[in-house]
């Protein structure tokens, strides 16, 4: 059912960018994978209709999202009276900002755990908000809050920024972990904008767990989740906003209609319909996929390459490799990288980290086993 598909010459970012040209690229978030059949043939049937003009929200699909987040991961609650659509996860976070700047008549001070998703800098910045960082700690070869640094810190912010799981270290944060967030949270007064377009990437062992189904009232948190990125649809620019206060709902509604990220085009609704309703079993695939790459990939760098240490991962489909023990900056490495051997990674310098490269394994085994021989072969020359 799992079908990976050549991009090359498809006008992709991934692969056709001038910088991918002759390389194995293992660093855009998206998938080399065909999106299931029920998204296609809904497609396909959205076409044959032949009339692509503006479209409205059909309660099919806010229907959609609330059996699918219900029954697969016990989230109840949500309805077309506090669910917002919009292009996408990132313009959505820059529109709740501005929402929320209006709300508190201040500049906001977003408080964020890094490394992190490198899109989150740039929503802080071009919102003109201010960046508080918690760096988060390495225990036992895996990220934790530092908790002594996240409360001190809360006092001297407006916002948390909430990714769950968590690009690019891979945490999927357990309901303990974001009960005592949400307790910091709710003590301080900072209201929770969360990210959840990862959501369906959980490794065994590793739940995810919803922020909105352990927050205790609806004044201070919204959820953002998409289909975009577990059933490789993105460029179909279909996303949701969570929102359960209704003042806030209509504020935050307000400012996607100012920034005009409000307006769907109907192949990424019906592909989202199609997605949660009836491509579940595609996605049990492709996590069980995935985390064979994942364990490929372990067991490679163990074996041939013990110098590069890869942390534990809990979920998404990214994998975070500390590079330390090579003396140079991720940067000048993945440079290094793409021009001799011909593989792009990600260096960390892009999500606020340094020494660690971020490796896209949402790909086909061959083409992830082509890119790690490649590598040994670069870095054993």
């Amino acid at each position: 059912m799992l079908e990976y598909v050549d991009r090359k010459g498809s006008d992709c970012y991934k692969w056709d960018s001038e910088c991918a040209e002759g390389c194995l690229p293992l660093w855009v978030a998206d998938m080399d994978f065909k999106a299931a059949q029920p998204i296609c043939d809904a497609i396909q049937r959205r076409l044959d209709h032949g009339v692509f003009g503006y479209s409205i929200v059909p309660q099919a699909n806010y229907d959609a999202v609330a059996s699918w987040f219900e029954r697969r991961h016990g989230w109840k609650g949500i309805n077309n009276t506090n669910l917002l659509y919009t292009t996408a996860v990132v313009p959505a976070i820059s529109a709740i900002f501005a929402a929320l700047e209006l709300r508190m008549n201040k500049q906001l001070r977003v408080l964020t755990f890094t490394p992190a998703y490198n899109c989150f800098f740039s929503c802080i910045e071009n919102m003109g908000c201010e960046l508080v960082a918690s760096p988060l700690v390495l225990v036992n070869n895996r990220f934790e809050v530092n908790w002594e640094d996240v409360e001190a810190k809360a006092k001297h912010a407006d916002v948390f920024l909430l990714c769950n799981p968590h690009n690019p270290t891979g945490r999927v944060w357990s309901r303990e972990e974001l009960e005592r967030l949400a307790d910091i949270m709710r003590r301080e007064h900072l209201f929770v904008l969360s990210d959840e377009i990862h959501c369906e990437f959980a490794f065994p062992g590793h739940p995810y767990t919803p922020f909105a189904s352990i927050v205790r009232n609806d004044t201070d948190f919204c959820v953002c989740t998409s289909a975009s990125k577990a059933f490789n649809i993105a460029g179909l620019l279909c996303a949701n906003i969570f929102v359960p206060n209704k003042e806030l709902f209509a504020q935050i509604n307000h400012a996607l209609e100012i920034h005009e990220v409000n307006g769907l085009n109907p192949f990424g609704l019906v592909a989202q319909v199609a997605a949660y309703n009836e491509s579940e079993e595609w996605l049990e695939e492709l996590n069980e996929y995935v985390y064979g790459n994942y364990c490929y990939l372990r067991d490679f760098l163990d074996a041939h390459l013990p110098m590069l240490q890869l942390h534990e991962t809990e979920g998404t489909y990214l994998a975070w490799v500390n590079i330390a023990a090579l003396g140079i900056s991720a940067e000048q490495f993945c440079k290094d990288l793409a021009i001799h051997a011909h593989v792009l990674f990600n260096p960390s310098e892009m999500y606020g980290g340094e020494k660690y490269v971020r490796i896209n394994l949402a790909t086909s085994r061959e083409v992830l086993s082509q890119a790690l021989l490649r590598l040994k072969d670069y870095l054993k020359a």
